[in-house]
């Protein structure tokens, strides 16, 4: 962030185009994480307090006295599913309230966190990772949705640098393909050897014995343990449970909602039907279109989350260790001194 403007990667362009973008106002950073120009629980997060800093800096210039509070308002009625975007908006709201300074500083500590709390979920979860694992993901949970290293792409990227052999299959993650086009743009640029594979191949590879271990992100992670990740998380745990297969979320603590009882209770975000009916991608002059995929006169329903219930998950890794999702696990990681 600079002044008011805070610069991001334009996601929608990549694996195609890579291009940093600017936001100069707080509406045009709500846009920017509607458009899912910029993804990822902790990336959405990190720009969200970034926009209730813009927030401050706009009301300090004579706008009326409720500006933040309505701004914020605004901010947490972009993406409702993902816990990080209310946990740094709210704490960049508290130190705002101080001045537009603090809030600035705050947003820029929430960000710097979330870079050294993946590096920590992958000193966690490297151990995880055996030489020659084969590992399926899905979605995107590397740095481009955590500020830096990630969280399920974490373990893998120091796996790799510590010399292990892995190899892994990248879920194309429908109907934005972030798999396809960030998950496997990440791992082609960092050399480690890696497949896209469709959505639902994970479970005859598993019954094939080429999966060793799932590694997914979340978006938020309920008191019980429940989890909301992207839509398409729950088959891949539920076929991992029947073929005995490890199935580890990973994230920070800023995503626990302790106030969110069960994954009951987690909204689920639905998204245009649009996403499912349209697809973008070069034509061979490298010129961006987008054309429909589908049955023209057909609707499309087009949740963007599901809940994976606790006792699926073989554990949480976190930047502060490994748990076993239980209520009692979760409380003693959120307060370790009660």
């Amino acid at each position: 962030m600079e002044g008011s403007t805070v610069y991001f990667i334009d996601q929608n362009l990549l694996p195609f185009e890579f291009r940093v973008a600017a936001s100069h106002t707080f509406t045009e950073s709500c846009r920017v994480i509607t458009g899912m120009q910029v993804r990822g629980a902790g990336a959405i997060g990190a720009l969200a307090g970034f926009a209730m800093a813009q927030a401050f800096i706009e009301a300090s210039t004579g706008k009326d006295p409720g500006f933040a509070e309505k701004a914020r308002r605004m901010i947490e009625c972009t993406r409702p599913t993902a816990r990080n975007l209310f946990y740094a908006t709210e704490r960049v709201f508290l130190a705002g309230l101080k001045s537009a300074e603090h809030a600035i500083k705050e947003a820029q500590a929430i960000a710097d966190k979330d870079a050294s709390d993946s590096l920590k979920i992958g000193e966690y979860g490297s151990p995880l990772i055996q030489n020659g694992s084969r590992i399926e993901t899905h979605c995107n949970a590397g740095w481009l949705a955590f500020v830096d290293w990630g969280t399920a792409l974490s373990p893998i990227y120091l796996a790799h640098r510590e010399g292990k052999n892995v190899f892994v299959y990248a879920d194309e993650t429908r109907p934005r393909g972030q798999g396809g086009r960030l998950t496997a743009w990440e791992l082609s640029n960092a050399g480690i050897p890696h497949a896209i594979i469709p959505d639902h191949a994970g479970a005859w590879l598993m019954s094939r014995g080429k999966i060793d271990l799932v590694l997914t992100g979340a978006d938020r992670i309920a008191a019980n343990g429940d989890t909301a990740n992207k839509i398409g998380t729950l088959e891949k745990a539920i076929a991992a449970k029947h073929f005995g297969i490890p199935f580890y979320v990973a994230a920070p603590t800023s995503t626990f909602d302790p106030r969110c009882r069960s994954g009951a209770e987690v909204i689920i975000e639905e998204r245009s039907p649009e996403e499912v009916h349209y697809q973008t991608g070069p034509d061979e002059n490298g010129n961006l279109h987008r054309i429909r995929v589908t049955s023209p006169g057909s609707d499309a329903v087009n949740p963007a989350f599901d809940i994976t219930p606790a006792e699926l998950i073989t554990g949480i890794i976190t930047e502060k260790g490994i748990i076993q999702p239980s209520a009692e696990n979760i409380v003693k990681l959120l307060n370790p001194h009660l």
